[in-house]
């Protein structure tokens, strides 16, 4: 059966009413899937795929280390930027404007039980994205994420990846920079690796690029690689 997924597109939102959606998708997710396995319900848990941008804000996964936010509190106040920890994993990184932030709330049960592939298609959904405008997306050895010029000294990543997972539903997802300022970047250590860049779209082609613009391509970059249905867009 082909997997259905209703997509949903907050545009700008705050991240942790974003965080708080999410988070209600996937516990129902979960119990569907308790129910399911008790004998109580034959119904399938419901995929989502969230697509939105949230102001200035910088996230610690549950394994990063809070050393790698270069600014204190009074920092934070003067660039208008917030911080959480969050439940997902990887180490920090920084969402804001111009930024497409994807967050997949999928039954993977449905698609393939496999995390590792799971992450791979996320980065290959970018890799094809980006490829539509010429430039090459690559992956890095140990890492996650997508990323130009890999293997050079100029190696520089242009979408983070972080997720959650449990009893196969996922949470959390992509950070994909399109128009970003970049600038933010400055005060973190970007998913706690020191030695390489962060690039966007925007500064990749010289060009002015939007997220509504590459919302759709994605869009359809992983409904070809996951095969699902779109049901509804919200």
């Amino acid at each position: 059966m082909t997997p259905r997924v209703t997509c949903h597109f907050l545009g700008k939102i705050d991240y942790k009413t974003a965080w708080e959606f999410q988070e209600k998708l996937f516990q129902e997710g979960v119990q569907q899937k308790i129910a399911i396995r008790n004998g109580e319900s034959t119904a399938l848990p419901k995929n989502h795929l969230i697509f939105c941008e949230h102001p200035h804000v910088f996230t610690l996964g549950k394994s990063g280390d809070r050393q790698h936010l270069l600014i204190d509190q009074s920092g934070l106040d003067e660039k208008e930027a917030q911080f959480y920890q969050i439940n997902r994993g990887g180490d920090i990184t920084y969402h804001g404007p111009g930024q497409l932030v994807v967050y997949p709330i999928f039954d993977l049960e449905q698609f393939f039980t496999d995390i590792h592939k799971y992450m791979r298609y996320l980065e290959e959904a970018v890799i094809r994205t980006i490829a539509n405008y010429g430039i090459q997306g690559e992956r890095c050895d140990g890492l996650t994420g997508v990323w130009i010029d890999a293997t050079t000294p100029k190696a520089r990543k242009i979408c983070a990846m972080g997720v959650k997972s449990s009893r196969w539903m996922t949470m959390h997802g992509i950070g994909f920079n399109i128009c970003t300022d970049l600038s933010y970047f400055n005060h973190i250590v970007p998913c706690g690796i020191q030695d390489k860049a962060v690039t966007s779209l925007k500064n990749e082609l010289n060009l002015q690029v939007t997220v509504d613009e590459i919302t759709p391509i994605l869009l359809k970059e992983l409904t070809d690689l996951f095969n699902f249905e779109v049901i509804a867009k919200l």
